[in-house]
């Protein structure tokens, strides 16, 4: 039986269809959006060497008529030549404007798309069909869309919703333990920003999950998406709750830009390390008391996961340059960075006022332990 979370935005309302065997059942999911039996799918080349003949095969038993463009992996697809390849291929496909396409893969294809989606005849329906941990609970949820430039991630893009999201956890069976491990991190984050309750769920029962506990798999996934969808619905455009979606992320870019976008730091592995660094920050700004950056640092560490600059391989810029990448920042207002800080587990806030001075000796000291 699938989990159904809605994304209340009025007549932009979709669902996040969440369970086993939903790929199973796509054509069935998307019979009633298609005022024609034609579909563009967009995937990468690992989830096209996995998981692309099925979904063909289901889409032809339903009588879909489809066509696959396939990307290549990882972060750099993120880019303006391949937003190009994709507007156009969706043009030679002859995609009219009420057709959908499909977002096949993880967070980098979930965002190229939708973004292509938004700007294509000036907005056609996608659907979402994350393949990974980090997509199914953050990336493919609540519109955002976009592609990275030599600024910075995400520059670049769009607020454009999907019609619907189809989230099977059996996929995830095929991630590797370190993408599954580094999708967990943006589980954690919706513990960390808002419920200490499902915080101490996960101490109880992430183990379990990282080793392949279905319903363990499927319950963090809905719990992830109802707490994404309640702020999304609140505040769609990010002018207010909603930023506190991106606790560790001010953290988490300027690490992501400092290691080129590279297999060096995957997004959620940055997440984690943001986080820590956001409840070590806060805890020095005397916000939280120091069992709570304690508490996050332990957690990770019995999860086997990155929870320090220190865990990071390669060379890694000084405590100012960091500072600089983080004003590259979507979240910069008026010059000044807005951080995710926190009172506590669970009990995250926005705000600009934090000393950058602090912020770079916690970076400063977490780079010495690099030395050390």
């Amino acid at each position: 039986m699938n989990e159904i979370v809605t994304v209340g935005l009025g007549n932009r309302a979709y669902d996040i269809v969440i369970g086993q065997g939903v790929i199973a059942q796509t054509a069935n999911h998307l019979a009633p959006l298609l005022p024609r039996p034609k579909v563009a799918i967009v995937t990468d080349e690992n989830v096209a060497r996995l998981h692309l003949t099925a979904l063909k095969d289901v889409l032809s038993t339903g009588g879909i008529v489809h066509a696959a463009l396939t990307l290549p992996a990882g972060e750099s697809t993120k880019s303006w030549s391949n937003l190009s390849k994709t507007v156009e291929w969706f043009l030679d496909q002859q995609i009219e404007r009420n057709d959908i396409v499909i977002a096949f893969g993880g967070g980098v294809i979930g965002d190229l798309v939708g973004f292509a989606a938004a700007i294509l005849r000036r907005g056609v329906r996608y659907v979402q069909m994350p393949t990974s941990l980090l997509a199914q609970v953050d990336s493919s949820v609540g519109g955002k869309t976009a592609i990275n430039t030599p600024h910075g991630k995400n520059l670049v893009g769009a607020f454009h919703q999907p019609s619907l999201v189809l989230a099977d956890v059996d996929v995830l069976g095929s991630l590797t333990p370190r993408d599954f491990l580094a999708g967990y991190g943006e589980v954690m984050k919706y513990g960390l920003l808002g419920s200490l309750d499902f915080f101490e769920w996960l101490e109880r029962n992430a183990p379990a999950m990282a080793q392949g506990d279905v319903a363990a798999r499927i319950s963090a996934v809905k719990t992830s998406c109802q707490m994404k969808a309640e702020i999304v619905a609140r505040d769609e455009k990010e002018r207010g709750d909603r930023a506190l979606l991106n606790l560790g992320h001010t953290f988490c870019h300027a690490l992501e830009a400092a290691t080129g976008y590279s297999d060096r730091l995957l997004h959620g592995e940055g997440v984690a390390i943001g986080c820590a660094l956001a409840f070590e920050t806060s805890a020095r700004l005397g916000l939280c008391s120091q069992e709570s950056p304690s508490r996050v640092r332990e957690h990770l560490a019995k999860m086997g996961m990155k929870a320090d600059l220190a865990d990071i391989p390669g060379d890694l810029p000084g405590a100012e340059d960091l500072v600089q990448l983080m004003y590259q920042d979507k979240k910069v207002v008026e010059g000044n960075l807005t951080f995710i800080m926190a009172n506590g587990i669970g009990q995250s806030f926005v705000t600009q006022d934090v000393d950058i001075e602090v912020v770079k000796q916690v970076l400063s000291d977490g780079l010495d332990q690099r030395s050390a």
